[in-house]
């Protein structure tokens, strides 16, 4: 049976795909929970007209993740800790930490998105990946010294 999946689909492809399933996988999974439709001809049409639509709303958006990951590679943060002898910091720095260092600056980015590996424990200058979409990353320049 040929579908038009609406949305995607793992091991199946993208919204706007027209594949062929077996009909009672079609008619018990895909159709009832609003996955797909039937591939008639005024399906297609409206399945065509969508992906415009996505396509266009797309290219709007990386416009704007362009501009934003551009800030983001410009962006240096200074954060200062305090440390101990032999120069042994107090505590570490967070995702978090450098979120904070980030919205003073006046960028706005959620904390799941910086890709901090592990909290950096050691002073010195560190390159941070942030990311923008699924596609886009973007790194950012921590310097952590002491007050």
């Amino acid at each position: 049976m040929e579908i038009i999946l609406l949305h995607d689909v793992e091991s199946l492809g993208e919204a706007g795909d027209i594949i062929q399933v077996k009909p009672g996988y079609a008619r018990n999974k895909l159709i009832p929970e609003g996955l797909a439709l039937r591939a008639s001809k005024k399906n297609r049409a409206i399945a065509e007209e969508r992906k415009r639509v996505v396509k266009s709303r797309i290219k709007r958006e990386a416009a704007a993740f362009d501009s934003q990951l551009e800030e983001l590679n410009k962006a240096e943060i200074t954060i200062e800790v305090q440390v101990g002898e032999d120069e042994k910091m107090f505590g570490s720095v967070t995702t978090m930490d450098i979120q904070k260092s980030l919205e003073e600056k006046g960028l706005s980015v959620e904390k799941h998105n910086i890709l901090l590996d592990e909290p950096i424990k050691a002073l010195g200058i560190y390159r941070v990946p942030v990311k923008v979409t699924s596609e886009l990353n973007g790194e950012i320049k921590v310097y952590v010294i002491t007050t």
